[in-house]
């Protein structure tokens, strides 16, 4: 049995020397978040100066004007956002010089890619790393989904290893060490099959912001925007890492992707992918918030100088909410014939059962061979691999969870939901 891991410190965190060491190191650093100062820094680093169009500045200034001001983050926080927002905006000009130099890239066809869609903590980075682990499919890692393009002259280091794999492992050591139990709620590790959604970044685009620092005017300006530009933009991103791959027309690359976002996004995911398969995850919106608020918590032990538990729970149930809300509005828009709900509590009673079913949506056969790579996987990554959480949505956050639920009877009259959480 894996061990349990009680968190009983979210609103006041007892921090080990470490974690209180990179909190005193945080107060010596002065931090200001400037859109400016930010796309500055990118140009000398490179040496490159075209971001591309430049409608993405008025996101930028956005974002950085919001976290600036916010009340609670602490500089340690606005340091590592500020690099966030700077490695997007280096990673906006390798894209663009990039497409200038080669732009055949544009002619690349992302071809009936699989895509998993659902809510954060309902089994879709499993399922995703659990398809990935078919080598028949392309998929991204996280390592690549930081750097998706290598910069100009940077070669390997000695032993081989890309840079950009070394630096995002770093990265994943250093979080092991600030916030240890991250492992068992949301694995970081550079191999780990991620998101495409942090390919809209350097569009400085999607709800992955919120998950960074919950900002509501971020939240409000996305909420009122079409995200159909910045789909393209990552789907053009996805043509770069085919063309990378050395496939010059995508005929020989079928990508398996996946994101939560997708959720509120149905209709321009159908347009911008109109041939795809989408598989649409479904569980109990109880166990995904008090998963989904536990882990960011926890995580701001490190980015705020007090947590504020209700406000975090309030931001985060009503996100839950309207990403249902519009899954129900907007399921019917995905074709019968490229489209499969997966429960969880059926997913999780045959993982490999419901790869199957998938795949037969998506024309591709679950082989002997890709079979036992799935099954590979799995007994590489037993669930709990890195402990089990105890979650406690009552005793951490004073909320009934019965009373909860009953926010979201018109999702469970909608999709074949199970209960789970009780108490």
């Amino acid at each position: 049995m894996p061990d349990a891991i009680r968190l009983n410190d979210l609103a006041n965190p007892q921090l080990s020397e470490l974690q209180q060491a990179a909190l005193d190191f945080g107060k010596t650093l002065s931090v200001t978040l400037d859109a400016e100062d930010i796309l500055d820094e990118a140009r000398q680093t490179l040496n490159l100066t075209d971001f591309g169009a430049d409608d993405f500045k008025v996101r930028l200034e956005l974002l950085c004007s919001e976290w600036d001001t916010h009340p609670t983050l602490n500089s340690l926080a606005k340091m590592n956002l500020r690099n966030k927002l700077l490695l997007f905006a280096k990673n906006r000009l390798l894209i663009q010089d990039l497409l200038t130099r080669h732009p055949e890239i544009h002619d690349i066809e992302i071809a009936a890619p699989i895509i998993v869609a659902g809510l954060p903590r309902s089994g879709t980075t499993h399922l995703l790393n659990l398809m990935a682990a078919d080598s028949r499919l392309r998929s991204l890692p996280l390592w690549e989904s930081y750097e998706p393009v290598p910069t100009p002259g940077e070669e390997p280091l000695p032993d081989g290893t890309d840079p950009r794999y070394q630096r995002c492992s770093d990265e994943w050591a250093a979080m092991q060490q600030t916030v240890p139990h991250l492992a068992a709620m949301h694995p970081m590790e550079p191999d780990h099959i991620h998101e495409e959604l942090e390919l809209m970044g350097p569009d400085f685009a999607s709800y992955n912001f919120e998950w960074l620092c919950h900002s509501e005017r971020w939240r409000d300006h996305y909420y009122a925007t079409d995200q159909t530009p910045h789909y393209e933009y990552m789907k053009t991103v996805l043509k770069i890492l085919t063309w990378q791959d050395g496939d010059s027309t995508g005929h020989n690359t079928r990508w398996v992707l996946k994101c939560p976002q997708h959720l509120e996004q149905l209709p321009v995911l159908r347009s911008v992918f109109p041939d795809a398969t989408v598989a649409v995850t479904h569980r109990d919106p109880v166990a995904v918030i008090q998963s989904a608020i536990t882990m960011l918590a926890y995580g701001q032990r490190m980015s705020r100088s007090r947590i504020d538990l209700p406000e975090l729970a309030d931001y985060w149930i009503a996100r839950i909410d309207h990403l249902l809300r519009a899954c129900v509005r907007d399921r019917d828009c995905l074709p019968e014939s490229q489209s499969i709900d997966v429960p969880f509590h059926v997913f999780m009673a045959d993982d490999i059962g419901m790869v199957e079913k998938i795949y037969s949506k998506a024309g591709l056969a679950l082989t002997d061979a890709a079979r036992a790579e799935l099954q590979a996987f799995m007994a590489a990554n037993p669930r709990g691999k890195h402990g089990q959480v105890v979650y406690d949505l009552r005793g951490d956050f004073g909320i009934d969870p019965e009373v909860l639920r009953e926010q979201f009877d018109f999702y469970f009259k909608h999709f074949p939901v199970r209960p789970e959480v009780k108490n």
